[in-house]
């Protein structure tokens, strides 16, 4: 198999059986998202304890593939994190989804790594970079506490 196909099969697979599809038990932030161009929508739930370190997330929402996986996998990878190694994640996602080839974070395992990879070949698809980021841009305002629903058509 090869990278290619291990990405799709990830995306296929995250986004046909999405984890933590749910809502957070005693949630202390939370945070909408919408993507009116595809109809992407998400509400991400966090629960930080008193350390600031994300003790359970999850999210509802419904959307395309891309979305669906990408918020999976958020959701995946930073979870038992501190919010400042959450906020870099997010960081250096984005900035890998927009315009840097790699990753430059060395909070992730290979595997996790592979799995955030995986929606790196949407940055050929603008319009589908806005799927695929939705769920990032949502934690950073839950995380924030901004209380502003976000939306893709407000930020690149």
């Amino acid at each position: 198999m090869n990278l290619k196909e291990l990405y799709q099969e990830i995306i296929l697979d995250h986004g046909k059986n999405p984890r933590n599809l749910r809502k957070t038990e005693n949630f202390n932030k939370d945070a909408k998202g919408h993507n009116p161009l595809c109809g992407d929508k998400v509400h991400v739930f966090l629960k930080l304890n008193e350390n600031k370190k994300i003790e359970d997330i999850s999210f509802e929402g419904s959307g395309c593939a891309i979305s669906m996986a990408s918020a999976s996998i958020m959701t995946d990878l930073v979870r038992d994190k501190e919010e400042k190694e959450a906020k870099d994640l997010i960081k250096d996602f984005l900035d890998m989804i927009k315009e840097k080839p790699e990753l430059v974070t060395k909070s992730l395992s290979e595997d996790e790594k592979t799995k955030l990879m995986s929606l790196s070949g949407v940055k050929k698809y603008p319009m589908r970079v806005k799927c695929a980021t939705l769920a990032w841009h949502t934690l950073i305002s839950a995380i924030t506490n901004s209380q502003e629903e976000i939306n893709t058509e407000k930020f690149d």
